[in-house]
């Protein structure tokens, strides 16, 4: 049975690569790819391939809340992330998201296939340098997510106040009106503990749903 892969990385050698590696399998076949995580999420849910691999750092929305959005409208998508982060704050986050595996890009070429395999099969894969952080910082996770209080439409609109979208752009993106994207606003900001757009941005920042890169 074939299974179709959908990349996400904003470097076209990347992803020119990731085909070539991945189309040394014959029964892997890549529907298509995109260059940052919004385009992803339309792309995807129009083309519903059975992987999806994302990076994490990549422009007009990261890999993670790419992750989120793809598993709330597409939750028949098994999500694999290929990232250089290593980190425990990237690692918890992408899990927290829901993603079905973590591979590092620098083992990239000797796990790839059998990662999108795994996965595909309901079975979750980690590199080992991956695995070796979560059991190293599991201890010390807490249970307290922030995120977690916001509704999907107040996390959405949060991702694109962070970006730098005004009111009435956002208003247009989602066929809202500028009062109705101001009271969304307004009340993840309370729940968050937050005064002004600059607290939004490092909030933001701070949970890796924007990026400095």
């Amino acid at each position: 049975m074939s299974i179709s892969v959908f990349l996400v990385d904003d470097h076209a050698i990347i992803r020119e690569g990731l085909t070539s590696l991945l189309k040394t399998d014959p029964e892997i076949n890549v529907l298509g790819s995109a260059a940052n995580g919004r385009e992803a999420v339309t792309q995807i849910r129009q083309l519903n391939p059975a992987v999806a691999i994302l990076d994490i750092s990549m422009p007009d929305m990261n890999g993670i809340e790419a992750a989120r959005q793809i598993i709330e409208r597409s939750p028949q998508v098994h999500i694999l992330i290929l990232s250089m982060h290593s980190t425990a704050t990237h690692v918890f986050q992408a899990l927290e998201a829901g993603v079905h595996g973590y591979v590092l890009k620098e083992s990239a070429a000797q796990e790839i296939i059998h990662a999108v395999r795994t996965i595909h099969a309901g079975r979750r894969f980690l590199s080992a340098g991956v695995v070796e952080v979560v059991a190293e910082n599991l201890h010390t996770r807490s249970d307290i997510k922030p995120l977690d209080s916001l509704s999907k439409r107040e996390r959405e609109i949060l991702q694109l106040v962070a970006e730098g979208h005004s009111s009435a752009q956002i208003a247009k993106k989602l066929n809202l009106s500028s009062k109705t994207v101001d009271t969304y606003r307004s009340r993840l900001m309370k729940k968050l503990g937050l005064k002004d757009v600059g607290g939004i941005v490092r909030f933001s920042l701070q949970h890796r749903l924007i990026s400095l890169d």
